[in-house]
């Protein structure tokens, strides 16, 4: 198994391809606490990660918002109190590339490394 957070995401276009269904059952097994889900026909990462407070919760989305700007590829990011749920999707080809899967990775090393 490759470590996803190690990889680069590369520069993606509205003709990339999406990631298969072979290929999503295989990034999923190296992302377990994500969930695809479907929204509007679109295919996107989901996580709900878990704070005491909302200092934390927002502490987290800071540095998720750190990693997302080092690549320029952004998630959603819903801050409440004790909870932040990101949200990963290419918006180029309107659902998952393996950039997402990376990022996913990335925003579980975040929480790692607190």
């Amino acid at each position: 198994m490759s470590d996803l957070k190690q990889q680069k995401c590369e520069a993606c276009n509205a003709d990339a391809p999406k990631v298969s269904d072979e290929e999503l059952a295989e990034l999923m097994r190296e992302i377990p606490e994500w969930t695809p889900v479907a929204r509007d026909g679109v295919m996107q990462l989901e996580r709900v990660f878990k704070f005491k407070n909302f200092k934390q919760a927002l502490a987290f989305t800071n540095r998720v918002g750190e990693v997302a700007e080092a690549e320029f590829h952004h998630p959603t990011l819903v801050t409440e109190w004790g909870k932040v749920t990101v949200t990963w999707w290419t918006h180029a080809i309107n659902g998952l590339h393996k950039n997402d899967f990376i990022m996913a990775a990335r925003t579980d090393d975040v929480l790692d490394a607190e």
